[in-house]
């Protein structure tokens, strides 16, 4: 599967208030895509942000739009055949108005959550015109080679996309965690219990065990430019 290629897209960046941060001082995040170059046609992880005046106070992001974003990979928006989105926050799914007509695959339960729950996200981002969702639940390999896996945890819908290569499993992480450091330490936290080390011990996601199963060469996240390598 080496002519599976994923290249990162820039969607711009955002600065998270202290309040989210957790170190008492504001943090500059930037919101990333992956175009997964597949032979059966481009398929493209998150789509960039989408706002409104309260998002915009709130979080002050620098938005590079979609149609420019995509040709920095050479690519367009007409050319994108397929959408995966990691959830349905605004900073996911910004862009899936621009892009009628193609397949969302998305978890059940997350689109149920994005058009019942106050807040989760902004509500004409999910169903403008000519959205058209693949419901799924659970694990589905959705082309040759590329299989989504439920990673719940940012929100109970969240998924992970797995990309098989001949020459090294990419796993496409999105939000599953912040930062790759995030992952570092759930990686280790499940091999400290294998090894037994004595308790407490910190709790590691149960998927973790199913998405390190695909021997990743690379996981790749949404708002980390750093890349987790085993």
């Amino acid at each position: 599967m080496t002519d599976i290629n994923v290249r990162r897209i820039n969607f711009g960046y955002f600065i998270r208030p202290a309040s989210e941060t957790g170190t008492g001082v504001p943090r500059v995040e930037p919101c990333l895509g992956y175009l997964v170059e597949h032979p059966d046609g481009l398929l493209l992880v998150d789509t960039g942000m989408g706002g409104d005046p309260d998002v915009d106070a709130h979080y002050r992001p620098h938005r590079i739009a979609l149609p420019d974003a995509l040709a920095v990979a050479g690519a367009q928006p007409d050319d994108i055949r397929h959408v995966v989105n990691c959830h349905l926050h605004f900073d996911h799914s910004g862009g899936n108005p621009s892009l009628p007509g193609r397949p969302i695959y998305t978890q059940r339960l997350e689109l149920d959550i994005a058009r019942t729950v106050e807040d989760h996200t902004l509500p004409w981002l999910i169903d403008s015109p000519g959205a058209v969702y693949v419901e799924l639940d659970g694990e589905a390999e959705i082309l040759p080679g590329v299989t989504i896996v439920p990673t719940p945890g940012h929100t109970v819908g969240h998924q992970s996309l797995v990309v098989r290569r001949g020459d090294g499993t990419v796993i496409v992480a999105g939000q599953s965690h912040d930062h790759a450091v995030g992952f570092t330490g759930d990686v280790l936290a499940r091999r400290a219990e294998q090894d037994g080390a004595q308790e407490p011990l910190p709790f590691a996601p149960a998927w973790m065990e199913r998405l390190l199963s695909f021997d990743p060469a690379r996981v790749v996240f949404a708002h980390d430019n750093a890349v987790w390598t085993p």
